[in-house]
């Protein structure tokens, strides 16, 4: 199992996540679209924040049903929570938030988010 460290641009909001990211997503929601971030998906379990939870910024839209966090003073976005398909707290890392990952090696799967 791999530790990756990530943080938004001003490193504000500081986490480390662990597993292995191999794949990702591209989604076509408003939000994403917008981002451009590539997700990878963990249990919530395996993603520890190193800075206090209170500098998060929260966006929810749409079924408010998923927490898109940010950081208030660079505006990165660097991870959202919500519950899998199962009902389980999961979380999407914004990989590009991962200094330690190769994006170029990634397999890349679209996800149509528009239509939900």
């Amino acid at each position: 199992m791999t530790t990756y460290q990530g943080s938004c641009h001003c490193g504000r909001i500081a986490f480390e996540v662990e597993g292995e990211v191999d794949e990702v997503i591209d989604c076509n929601c408003s939000m994403c679209r917008r981002r451009g971030g590539l997700l990878a998906a963990f249990p919530r379990t395996a993603l520890s924040l190193k800075t206090p939870e209170s500098d998060l910024g929260t966006y929810r839209f749409n079924k408010h049903a998923i927490d898109h966090h940010f950081c208030p003073a660079c505006g990165i976005s660097p991870f959202s929570e919500g519950k899998g398909a199962d009902g389980a707290t999961m979380t999407m890392v914004n990989v590009r938030c991962l200094p330690d990952v190769d994006l170029a090696g990634l397999k890349v799967t679209s996800f149509d988010g528009a239509s939900y």
